[in-house]
Protein backbone atom coordinates (compact mmCIF):
# COMPACT_ATOMS: atom_id res chain seq x y z
CA UNK A 1 0.00 0.00 0.00
CA UNK A 2 2.86 2.37 0.73
CA UNK A 3 4.29 1.79 -2.73
CA UNK A 4 0.88 2.40 -4.32
CA UNK A 5 0.41 5.60 -2.31
CA UNK A 6 3.89 6.76 -3.32
CA UNK A 7 3.17 6.10 -6.99
CA UNK A 8 -0.14 7.95 -6.80
CA UNK A 9 1.65 10.94 -5.33
CA UNK A 10 4.46 10.69 -7.87
CA UNK A 11 2.24 10.55 -10.96
CA UNK A 12 1.01 14.21 -10.80
CA UNK A 13 4.60 15.38 -10.28
CA UNK A 14 5.76 13.39 -13.30
CA UNK A 15 2.85 14.72 -15.37
CA UNK A 16 3.74 18.32 -14.52
CA UNK A 17 7.41 17.59 -15.24
CA UNK A 18 6.58 16.17 -18.69
CA UNK A 19 4.46 19.21 -19.58
CA UNK A 20 7.16 21.63 -18.42
CA UNK A 21 9.83 19.73 -20.35
CA UNK A 22 7.72 20.10 -23.49
CA UNK A 23 6.72 23.77 -23.19
CA UNK A 24 9.75 25.42 -21.56
CA UNK A 25 12.36 26.87 -23.97
CA UNK A 26 15.42 24.81 -24.81
CA UNK A 27 18.58 25.89 -26.62
CA UNK A 28 20.57 23.94 -29.20
CA UNK A 29 23.86 24.89 -30.86
CA UNK A 30 23.44 23.90 -34.50
CA UNK A 31 24.78 24.27 -38.02
CA UNK A 32 21.89 24.84 -40.41
CA UNK A 33 22.17 22.77 -43.58
CA UNK A 34 18.82 23.34 -45.30
CA UNK A 35 15.33 24.80 -45.07
CA UNK A 36 12.23 23.57 -46.90
CA UNK A 37 8.45 23.55 -46.89
CA UNK A 38 6.27 20.45 -46.81
CA UNK A 39 2.55 19.73 -46.61
CA UNK A 40 1.61 17.86 -43.43
CA UNK A 41 -1.52 15.83 -42.71
CA UNK A 42 -3.26 16.85 -39.47
CA UNK A 43 -6.17 14.43 -39.40
CA UNK A 44 -5.20 12.22 -36.43
CA UNK A 45 -4.34 12.57 -32.74
CA UNK A 46 -0.73 13.66 -33.51
CA UNK A 47 -2.24 17.07 -34.35
CA UNK A 48 -1.49 18.01 -30.74
CA UNK A 49 2.21 18.28 -31.68
CA UNK A 50 1.49 20.99 -34.26
CA UNK A 51 0.64 24.62 -33.70
CA UNK A 52 -2.86 25.96 -34.13
CA UNK A 53 -2.18 29.64 -34.78
CA UNK A 54 -5.52 30.66 -36.32
CA UNK A 55 -9.18 29.63 -35.99
CA UNK A 56 -9.28 28.70 -39.69
CA UNK A 57 -6.54 26.09 -39.27
CA UNK A 58 -8.70 24.12 -36.82
CA UNK A 59 -10.84 22.92 -39.74
CA UNK A 60 -7.94 21.97 -42.03
CA UNK A 61 -6.76 18.38 -42.32
CA UNK A 62 -3.43 19.43 -43.85
CA UNK A 63 -1.32 22.55 -44.36
CA UNK A 64 2.12 23.67 -45.49
CA UNK A 65 4.74 23.75 -42.73
CA UNK A 66 8.23 25.21 -42.93
CA UNK A 67 11.16 23.16 -41.62
CA UNK A 68 14.78 23.82 -40.68
CA UNK A 69 17.31 21.01 -41.07
CA UNK A 70 20.41 21.24 -38.90
CA UNK A 71 23.34 19.39 -37.40
CA UNK A 72 23.20 19.77 -33.63
CA UNK A 73 25.95 19.55 -31.07
CA UNK A 74 25.09 16.75 -28.67
CA UNK A 75 24.93 17.61 -24.99
CA UNK A 76 24.60 15.90 -21.66
CA UNK A 77 23.59 16.93 -18.14
CA UNK A 78 20.23 18.30 -19.30
CA UNK A 79 21.78 20.11 -22.24
CA UNK A 80 24.13 22.34 -20.25
CA UNK A 81 27.44 20.78 -21.33
CA UNK A 82 28.17 20.25 -25.06
CA UNK A 83 29.99 17.17 -26.33
CA UNK A 84 32.31 16.79 -29.30
CA UNK A 85 29.81 14.72 -31.29
CA UNK A 86 26.93 15.89 -33.46
CA UNK A 87 23.54 14.58 -34.55
CA UNK A 88 20.93 15.61 -37.09
CA UNK A 89 17.90 17.59 -36.00
CA UNK A 90 14.85 18.92 -37.83
CA UNK A 91 12.81 21.83 -36.46
CA UNK A 92 9.42 23.01 -37.60
CA UNK A 93 8.85 26.73 -37.96
CA UNK A 94 5.26 27.63 -37.06
CA UNK A 95 3.61 30.63 -35.47
CA UNK A 96 2.11 30.02 -32.06
CA UNK A 97 -0.05 33.15 -32.20
CA UNK A 98 -2.04 33.70 -29.04
CA UNK A 99 -2.37 29.99 -28.34
CA UNK A 100 -0.64 27.48 -26.09
CA UNK A 101 2.22 27.51 -25.29
CA UNK A 102 2.32 31.29 -24.87
CA UNK A 103 5.35 32.28 -26.94
CA UNK A 104 3.34 34.79 -29.00
CA UNK A 105 5.34 33.96 -32.12
CA UNK A 106 4.17 35.72 -35.29
CA UNK A 107 7.43 35.96 -37.28
CA UNK A 108 7.65 32.60 -39.03
CA UNK A 109 8.68 34.18 -42.37
CA UNK A 110 11.41 36.29 -40.75
CA UNK A 111 12.75 33.30 -38.83
CA UNK A 112 12.88 31.22 -42.00
CA UNK A 113 14.86 34.00 -43.70
CA UNK A 114 17.33 34.11 -40.80
CA UNK A 115 17.73 30.35 -41.04
CA UNK A 116 18.35 30.58 -44.81
CA UNK A 117 21.02 33.21 -44.20
CA UNK A 118 22.82 30.96 -41.69
CA UNK A 119 23.05 27.88 -43.92
CA UNK A 120 26.61 26.59 -44.21
CA UNK A 121 28.78 23.62 -45.12
CA UNK A 122 31.09 21.47 -42.99
CA UNK A 123 34.11 23.12 -44.67
CA UNK A 124 32.96 26.61 -43.73
CA UNK A 125 30.54 26.19 -40.81
CA UNK A 126 28.31 28.85 -39.32
CA UNK A 127 27.02 28.05 -35.86
CA UNK A 128 23.79 29.31 -34.34
CA UNK A 129 21.70 28.88 -31.23
CA UNK A 130 18.16 27.70 -31.91
CA UNK A 131 15.67 28.36 -29.14
CA UNK A 132 12.76 25.93 -29.35
CA UNK A 133 10.15 23.99 -27.42
CA UNK A 134 8.77 20.50 -27.96
CA UNK A 135 10.23 17.10 -28.75
CA UNK A 136 11.63 15.29 -31.77
CA UNK A 137 10.04 11.90 -32.30
CA UNK A 138 10.35 10.19 -35.65
CA UNK A 139 7.67 7.60 -34.93
CA UNK A 140 5.04 10.27 -34.17
CA UNK A 141 6.34 12.76 -36.77
CA UNK A 142 6.78 15.29 -33.95
CA UNK A 143 9.21 18.17 -34.41
CA UNK A 144 10.31 20.86 -31.95
CA UNK A 145 9.13 24.34 -32.91
CA UNK A 146 11.91 26.88 -33.45
CA UNK A 147 11.20 30.17 -31.68
CA UNK A 148 14.38 32.15 -32.31
CA UNK A 149 17.76 31.84 -34.03
CA UNK A 150 20.90 33.80 -33.32
CA UNK A 151 24.44 33.31 -34.68
CA UNK A 152 27.33 32.42 -32.37
CA UNK A 153 31.04 32.44 -33.03
CA UNK A 154 31.79 28.95 -31.72
CA UNK A 155 30.05 25.60 -31.25
CA UNK A 156 31.34 25.64 -27.67
CA UNK A 157 29.24 28.67 -26.75
CA UNK A 158 28.02 28.58 -23.14
CA UNK A 159 24.26 28.88 -22.89
CA UNK A 160 22.64 29.89 -19.62
CA UNK A 161 18.86 29.27 -19.60
CA UNK A 162 17.94 32.45 -17.75
CA UNK A 163 14.22 32.14 -18.43
CA UNK A 164 14.02 28.60 -17.04
CA UNK A 165 16.08 29.58 -14.01
CA UNK A 166 13.82 32.57 -13.33
CA UNK A 167 10.73 30.43 -13.92
CA UNK A 168 11.72 27.78 -11.37
CA UNK A 169 12.87 30.42 -8.86
CA UNK A 170 9.46 32.12 -9.11
CA UNK A 171 7.62 28.77 -8.88
CA UNK A 172 9.62 27.73 -5.80
CA UNK A 173 9.00 31.17 -4.25
CA UNK A 174 5.25 30.94 -4.90
CA UNK A 175 5.10 27.39 -3.53
CA UNK A 176 6.93 28.57 -0.41
CA UNK A 177 4.51 31.49 -0.01
CA UNK A 178 1.44 29.30 -0.43
CA UNK A 179 2.88 26.76 2.01
CA UNK A 180 3.62 29.46 4.60
CA UNK A 181 0.14 30.97 4.16
CA UNK A 182 -1.44 27.54 4.58
CA UNK A 183 0.51 26.85 7.79
CA UNK A 184 -0.42 30.29 9.11
CA UNK A 185 -4.08 29.79 8.22
CA UNK A 186 -4.09 26.35 9.85
CA UNK A 187 -2.39 27.70 12.97
CA UNK A 188 -4.81 30.63 13.33
CA UNK A 189 -8.07 29.08 12.15
CA UNK A 190 -8.08 25.31 11.82
CA UNK A 191 -6.02 24.27 14.86
CA UNK A 192 -8.03 26.46 17.33
CA UNK A 193 -11.28 25.20 15.80
CA UNK A 194 -10.10 21.60 16.09
CA UNK A 195 -8.98 22.20 19.71
CA UNK A 196 -12.33 23.78 20.55
CA UNK A 197 -14.18 20.90 18.89
CA UNK A 198 -12.03 18.45 20.85
CA UNK A 199 -12.77 20.26 24.10
CA UNK A 200 -16.50 20.21 23.37
CA UNK A 201 -16.28 16.52 22.55
CA UNK A 202 -14.47 15.83 25.83
CA UNK A 203 -17.11 17.78 27.78
CA UNK A 204 -19.92 15.94 26.00
CA UNK A 205 -18.21 12.60 26.69
CA UNK A 206 -17.77 13.51 30.34
CA UNK A 207 -21.45 14.51 30.61
CA UNK A 208 -22.48 11.28 28.92
CA UNK A 209 -20.35 9.26 31.34
CA UNK A 210 -21.88 11.13 34.28
CA UNK A 211 -25.39 10.44 33.03
CA UNK A 212 -24.58 6.77 32.50
CA UNK A 213 -23.15 6.53 35.97
CA UNK A 214 -26.24 8.22 37.40
CA UNK A 215 -28.56 5.91 35.46
CA UNK A 216 -26.57 2.88 36.60
CA UNK A 217 -26.86 3.94 40.24
CA UNK A 218 -30.60 4.49 39.77
CA UNK A 219 -31.05 1.00 38.26
CA UNK A 220 -28.92 -0.46 41.02
CA UNK A 221 -31.22 1.14 43.60
CA UNK A 222 -34.08 -1.05 42.36
CA UNK A 223 -32.13 -4.26 42.70
CA UNK A 224 -32.34 -6.36 45.83
CA UNK A 225 -29.59 -5.62 48.26
CA UNK A 226 -28.08 -9.06 47.87
CA UNK A 227 -27.70 -8.51 44.08
CA UNK A 228 -26.20 -5.06 44.17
Amino acid sequence: MRILAFLLRLMPILAVGVVLHYVLPQHDIVRIVNTYQERQDLNDWTRIFWSDPSPQSATLVNRDVQFIQAVRKETFLLGFIPRDTTEVMVYRNEDTGWGWPFYFKFDTASLQTEADDLRSTPESPKWAVVTHYGWRNGYLSAFPNAIAIRPVSSPDETIIPWFNIAFFVIVIFLIGMVRAMWFQFRERMIDPAMDAAGDRLDIAQANMDARRSKMRRWFDSWKPKDRR
